[in-house]
């Protein structure tokens, strides 16, 4: 597939700025040397080969952004759109799937920060009899272990017909779900562990985030989050749908074959009610990339409670992806090949996989989207690598 690059500079417009006010002032100012400039361009190359290696592992299209203190880079690869063969554009919107984890679990740490709920509540103190049966007790869930995955309840969406095939996923997929009857699915097994025993990842975990989130304030956790996050930081190609099924604007088309021995089917459109706080967002790179930086920066957090998310414990069952990878609330921490590490949250939903990177200072975000079956082996080490790269360029300033 055509491959084309974008790239925006912030520094070179700081500086060209800069040049044009000292130049009417009568100041000399010497240009930018050619050693500087082919620097860049071979910064910008080695971006769009990295963003290329992702596109060849069998995707349908690819963006990124990479954001530093050297400015912003932009690399594309591949289609947007598969029928019409429209190119993926840098400022195109995508479904960012468990991603929407870490908006969610700010929200929640804010609340704290309030003095409206505590991370020892347990989840029968604010939802009684929600989490009960087959060995489930909420009473000795708390939310800390919610947040964390150390809950031990049931993964819901692995029991999820949906999510089995094309002709099961083409019959729900404009199904509206509550979260009640999502957690409903859960309390059907028996938990994989006692609570606090050990790590295992489980959407359940986020949805009851949001049911008490509304709960706690009275408002759904979709109007929370627009509230307290993406309003404050203008972040408008961020949305929380609740049953609309389709994605507003410009936007990467998904695509996805379930494993199956058949072509892959659109299912850029389905009801996100059946991800909802565990992954219905739709974002973009830019969008993202605010975000995070904000929350690397505390400015949406109090410093005790930012505290609090990076406390992480160990998860080994995202060692194939991240080997060494730890899990704090609502954010992933992974080892960087340069040292010390990186702050993160992947999503995989079918024909989306959203990938994100900032180091502990926010002074370098990266975020990809690859669409297509991107949760594909090749496809996850080769986003890896591009962000542990680019993140370790020139030392990655902030990421011990």
């Amino acid at each position: 597939m055509a491959t084309k690059t974008f790239s925006r500079t912030t520094s070179r417009v700081v500086t060209t700025t800069l040049v044009t006010a000292l130049a009417a002032l009568g100041v000399a100012v010497p240009a930018a040397s050619a050693t500087e400039r082919g620097t860049e361009t071979s910064r910008q190359e080695s971006f769009q080969r990295q963003v290329d290696a992702v596109q060849q592992t069998g995707t349908v299209g690819v963006l990124a952004r990479s954001t530093g203190p050297r400015g912003v880079r932009y690399a594309t690869a591949g289609v947007a759109d598969a029928e019409t063969n429209r190119k993926a554009r840098p400022g195109d919107k995508f479904r960012i799937a468990s991603a929407t984890k870490t908006y969610v679990s700010t929200v929640v740490l804010q609340l704290v920060g309030e003095g409206k709920l505590s991370l020892d509540d347990t989840v029968e103190d604010l939802l009684p009899g929600v989490v009960s049966g087959n060995g489930n007790d909420g009473r000795k869930i708390t939310v800390r272990q919610l947040l964390n995955h150390t809950s031990g309840l049931f993964n819901y969406t692995a029991d999820f017909p949906a999510l089995t095939g094309i002709a099961a996923y083409e019959a729900g997929r404009y199904t509206t779900w509550t979260d009640e009857q999502l957690v409903g699915i859960a309390m059907r097994h028996e938990p994989a562990f006692e609570p606090g025993a050990t790590w295992s990842y489980s959407n359940t975990n986020y949805t009851l985030a949001g049911m008490i989130i509304k709960k706690v304030t009275g408002h759904t956790w979709q109007q929370e989050v627009t509230k307290r996050v993406v309003r404050p930081l203008g972040l408008r190609n961020t949305s929380t749908p609740t049953t609309s099924s389709g994605i507003p604007g410009s936007h990467m088309k998904g695509y996805s074959a379930f494993g199956e021995a058949a072509p892959a089917i659109d299912v850029t459109a389905i009801n996100p009610s059946a991800a909802g706080a565990a992954g219905a967002m739709i974002s973009t790179t830019g969008d993202m990339t605010t975000f995070y930086q904000a929350l690397m920066r505390g400015k949406l957090l109090k410093p005790a409670q930012l505290k609090e998310m990076k406390k992480t414990v160990r998860a080994a069952e995202l060692d194939e992806a991240w080997p060494g990878a730890r899990y704090g609330l609502g954010l992933m921490e992974i080892p960087l090949t340069c040292g010390g590490s990186y702050y993160s949250h992947a999503g995989d939903l079918p024909g989306y996989a959203t990938r994100t990177g900032a180091t502990p200072d926010g002074r370098r975000v990266v975020v990809l989207e690859a669409t297509g079956d991107g949760s594909m082996p090749g496809t996850i080490h080769a986003a890896s690598d591009l962000i542990d790269k680019q993140l370790c360029a020139d030392g990655a300033d902030g990421a011990k």
